[in-house]
C-alpha cells in the first residue's frame, strides 16, 4: 500500500490528544475542551432550548424529553460534522440535521425552532467555558493550600534577595512563597465572578427574537432567561452577538491566570538552575540524551502557557470590534483561541499544582548564598547603623573601602569591619549576620496568609 503524501495521512479518531501540547495534555481540561466535550455542550444547548419553549407551551413536552435524550454526543460523528462545517463556516448547521434526524420525524421540528447558528454555539461555548474553569479553580485551590504551607514552614528561612539578577539584601523564601500565594488567589479572584456570570445567548437570526413571537411566544424575552436557567448559565440582559463581553471577560481573567502562575515558574525556573539549587521540582523530567538531569518540567510547561496566552488573549479582545448584527470573521475567529486559552491555563493550573506540592526548598544552599558577596549582603544595613557611630561621609568611605578589600582579600566583611578600633563596641556579629537582616519578611508572611 503506498503512504499518503507527507502532510495528508489522515488522522484517526479523537486526535486532539496533545501530542504537541504536553502543558495541557491529559489534563482534566483537555477531556474538558476536547471535541467531544464541545459537540456535548452544543447538543446540551439545543436540549435546553427546547426544553425552554417547551416550559412556555412553544413544544410539545414530550418534544424536550426526546431532544434532551437523543443529545447525546456518543450518537454523532464528530469528524463528519468537523468536516461539513466546512459548507455553512460552522459546525451547527450540520449538527442540527443531524439531531433532526436523530430525534425523528414527529419531533425534529422543534429542534433548533427559532434560533440561529450563533445562539448555539456561543451557550455552547459558554458552557465548555464553565466547565473548565471550574477545573482551573479547583486546582488553583491545590496551589493556594501548598503555597500557604511553604509559606508558613519558611516564614523565617533567609535567602538572597536578587533585583537586576544580582543579590540584593537578604529576605525570606516565606514572603516569596507568600507572593506567589497572593497571585494565586488574585487569579481565583478574577475567574471566579467570570465563571458565575458566563451567559446564555439566545436572540434568533438577528438578535430581535422575532421568530419566537411567530412561533407563538407571547413574550419573547422571557425565553433568553429560561434558556440559561435550563443550560446552567447566567441570563443575559441582551442578546450578545456583537457585544462581545462574555469573550472579553474570559481573555482577561485566563491570561491573568496564566501570567500569575508563569511569575511563579520562572521564579522556580531560576532558584533551579544548577549553581543556585536553591529549590527542585518534587520529580523532575529526564533528558534524551543526558541521564544525569533532571529538568524542571512542571514550571517549564508553565512558563511556556505563560508566553502563549496574551496573544491569544489579544486576538479574543481584537473580537470585541464586530460590526452588524453577526460579523464576518470576527466571531469565527473567537473559538480555537478561546478553547486553546482554556486548555492553556487548565494545563498550567494542573501543573502549578503539582508543582507546589512536591516542591522541595533548600533552607542549607539559601544561608550558604548569603554569604557569596563576603557580607556585603547588608551593607544597606550597615550605612544605615554606622552613619550615627561614624559619620555618614566616614562610614560610606568606609564600607566602599571594605567592600573592595572583601574581593581582593578573600575575607569577610565581618572580619575585616572587626579590625577598625572605632567599631570595638558594636556587636558586628549580629549586626552582619543575613539572617538578621529581612526587615519585615516575617510580619508581611503572616499577614499574607491572613487572605482567604
Amino acid at each position: 500500500m503506498t503512504p499518503p503524501p507527507l502532510g495528508r495521512e489522515v488522522p484517526p479518531e479523537g486526535t486532539d490528544t496533545g501530542l504537541l501540547a504536553p502543558g495541557w495534555a491529559g489534563s482534566p481540561a483537555a477531556y474538558a475542551t476536547s471535541d467531544r466535550a464541545c459537540l456535548q455542550a452544543l447538543l446540551d444547548a439545543e436540549a435546553a432550548l427546547t426544553r425552554a419553549q417547551a416550559a412556555r407551551g412553544l413544544a410539545p413536552a414530550e418534544a424536550a424529553t426526546v431532544v434532551t435524550e437523543a443529545a447525546d454526543a456518543g450518537r454523532f460523528d464528530v469528524r463528519s460534522l468537523a468536516e461539513r462545517a466546512r459548507g455553512g463556516g460552522n459546525p451547527v448547521i450540520p449538527l442540527v440535521a443531524d439531531l433532526t434526524k436523530e430525534v425523528g420525524e414527529e419531533f425534529g421540528p422543534y429542534v433548533h425552532r427559532g434560533a440561529t447558528s450563533q445562539d448555539i454555539l456561543d451557550t455552547a461555548m459558554m458552557l465548555v467555558a464553565r466547565r473548565t474553569l471550574d477545573l482551573i479553580l479547583d486546582d488553583l485551590g491545590r496551589t493556594e493550600r501548598a503555597l500557604a504551607r511553604l509559606a508558613a514552614e519558611h516564614r523565617d528561612t533567609a535567602m538572597p534577595g536578587r533585583t537586576l539578577t544580582q543579590h540584593a539584601v537578604p529576605t525570606t523564601f516565606g514572603l516569596k512563597a507568600a507572593g506567589w500565594r497572593s497571585l494565586v488567589l488574585d487569579a481565583r479572584d478574577r475567574v471566579r465572578p467570570v465563571r458565575n456570570s458566563l451567559p446564555a445567548q439566545l436572540g434568533g437570526a438577528a438578535g430581535t427574537l422575532a421568530a419566537f413571537t411567530a412561533y407563538g411566544a407571547q413574550d419573547a424575552t422571557a425565553l433568553p432567561t429560561d434558556c440559561a436557567r435550563e443550560a446552567g448559565l447566567a441570563a443575559p440582559a441582551l442578546p450578545w452577538h456583537t457585544l462581545r463581553t462574555p469573550i472579553a471577560d474570559l481573555a482577561g481573567c485566563l491570561a491573568f491566570a496564566a501570567g500569575a502562575l508563569g511569575k511563579l515558574a520562572v521564579d522556580v525556573l531560576t532558584l533551579s538552575r544548577t549553581e543556585i539549587a536553591e529549590v527542585t521540582e518534587g520529580s523532575g523530567g529526564g533528558s534524551s540524551a543526558m541521564p544525569h538531569k533532571a529538568n524542571p518540567v512542571r514550571s517549564t510547561l508553565i512558563a511556556a502557557a505563560a508566553r502563549r496566552a496574551p496573544q491569544l488573549a489579544a486576538t479574543l479582545y481584537g473580537s470585541l470590534v464586530a460590526e452588524d448584527e453577526r460579523p464576518a470573521g470576527a466571531w469565527h475567529a473567537e473559538w480555537e483561541p478561546l478553547r486553546d486559552l482554556l486548555r492553556l491555563v487548565g494545563g498550567a493550573a494542573r501543573d502549578a499544582a503539582e508543582l507546589t506540592e512536591g516542591l522541595r526548598v533548600h533552607a542549607d544552599v539559601m544561608r550558604e548564598h548569603l554569604d557569596l558577596t563576603h557580607g556585603l549582603v547588608v551593607s544597606e544595613r550597615l550605612s544605615a547603623e554606622l552613619a550615627p557611630v561614624l559619620g555618614r561621609a566616614r562610614a560610606k568611605e568606609l564600607l566602599t573601602d571594605l567592600a573592595r578589600r572583601t574581593y581582593a582579600e578573600g575575607r569577610s566583611l565581618a572580619e575585616l569591619l572587626s579590625e577598625q578600633p572605632e567599631l570595638k563596641d558594636i556587636d558586628l556579629d549580629e549586626l552582619t549576620d543575613p539572617a538578621r537582616y529581612t526587615g519585615s519578611a516575617g510580619v508581611l508572611t503572616d499577614r499574607a496568609l491572613e487572605r482567604r
